[in-house]
């Protein structure tokens, strides 16, 4: 596959341009979550189809396995102020400047129970050794390294009763992307976390399943289809902006995900029986894939190897798709490496021209925004 990859022409960064009025960004998320639109596109040619999400379960054939990310986001968006480095007690002029200095944290992976990998701003006036405090000062971090593309590891620190998680968990903000232009509210606590969130780590919502309901997934179930699920948390390597020129030339951020056992056997059986495997969100199609490709390169004869390991797999046009057969996915942004993720799986031009249609349609864009149906 890779030197098919090589062999390739380069594939220039504006191939995956369009363009989207600014109003179509949806900047909250509808009163239900199910009440989103769904545009069904043929993964190889032919027209795309409007329906609403409510009529996924009548939209499937009823011998699917779907596969969700069960990963929650956690309120990973912090506030603070410098106290100083810690191995040099600061004079009492700097210590002022210090305690005025606002600084915002952006948690984007977690190392250990106190370790985070972090953006920092202002990061250039963060160094190594230097503390930053949260609320009332009951929560402190230390900058311990620097790191590429401008991360910073903090090790957080409780200075009362309580636990790290507990303080990052009550101080923390809903991380909404840059593209909804409002503060987080309360209801995003809720909103931007999907009906089957369990397990805590991510740092953004797996998008695509933020339109289920408990009554969706029941009726899934009676049509026939299975369900199973696995864990990507998702960080950096999802939405980092590509800035090269080309596609080949992005260095992808890697992104934890876990297998169970479980999920990788039915995976594999339903391989077997020659049955539908619909992945629910792009987030789902890069642990899926990544497992695969670790099972390939290790000679396995799984399908796909099951257990914790970190991707860092970029899928663009040319990759070759070992277990994802359909995809539930949002519209993404142009030139990001969600939209050549999704044009490797249906085709530039053949996805490109269901965007326009939904830009033609009124479709709402991005998180909160509508989705897409992608399927043989």
């Amino acid at each position: 596959m890779l030197q098919m990859l090589l062999d390739s022409p380069l594939m220039r960064l504006d191939a995956f341009d369009y363009h989207l009025p600014p109003e179509q960004i949806a900047q909250r998320p509808l009163d239900r979550r199910d009440a989103s639109r769904l545009l069904e596109l043929p993964q190889t040619e032919g027209s795309p189809s409007d329906h609403l999400f409510a009529d996924l379960p009548n939209l499937l054939r009823g011998d699917e396995l779907i596969v969700l990310n069960n990963t929650r986001v956690i309120p990973a968006r912090l506030f603070g102020r410098r106290e100083g480095v810690h191995s040099q007690p600061p004079s009492r002029t700097t210590r002022q400047e210090h305690l005025t200095g606002k600084v915002e944290v952006f948690l984007t992976r977690q190392m250990d129970s106190q370790t985070w990998e972090a953006l920092v701003r202002p990061g250039r006036k963060m160094q190594t050794g230097e503390r930053v405090l949260f609320g009332e000062g009951e929560l402190e971090a230390e900058v311990i390294s620097r790191g590429e593309l401008g991360l910073r590891t903090l090790r957080f620190v409780s200075r009362d009763t309580c636990g790290v998680s507990e303080h990052l968990e009550r101080l923390g903000h809903v991380p909404l992307p840059p593209y909804i232009h409002r503060t987080d509210e309360a209801a995003d606590r809720e909103r931007y976390q999907t009906v089957f969130a369990k397990r805590p780590g991510a740092v953004a919502a797996p998008t695509a399943g933020l339109h289920f309901t408990a009554e969706i997934l029941e009726m899934i179930r009676a049509r026939g289809a299975e369900i199973c699920e696995l864990t990507l948390d998702v960080g950096l390597g999802t939405f980092q902006p590509v800035h090269t020129e080309t596609l080949e030339d992005h260095v992808m951020h890697s992104e934890s995900y876990e297998i169970p056992v479980q999920t990788a056997q039915r995976i594999a059986e339903a391989r077997a029986a020659g049955r539908t495997i619909l992945a629910i969100g792009t987030t789902v199609v890069r642990a899926l894939e990544a497992a695969a490709l670790r099972a390939a390169e290790s000679s396995s004869s799984e399908l796909l190897l099951p257990g914790r390991a970190d991707a860092r797999l970029f899928i663009y046009p040319g990759f070759h798709f070992r277990v994802v057969d359909a995809l539930l996915t949002n519209f993404h942004l142009p030139r990001s490496t969600l939209l050549a993720l999704v044009c490797a799986f249906a085709g530039r031009e053949n996805v490109l021209a269901a965007y326009n249609h939904a830009v033609q349609a009124g479709y709402r864009f991005y998180s909160y925004g509508d989705c897409m149906l992608i399927r043989g």
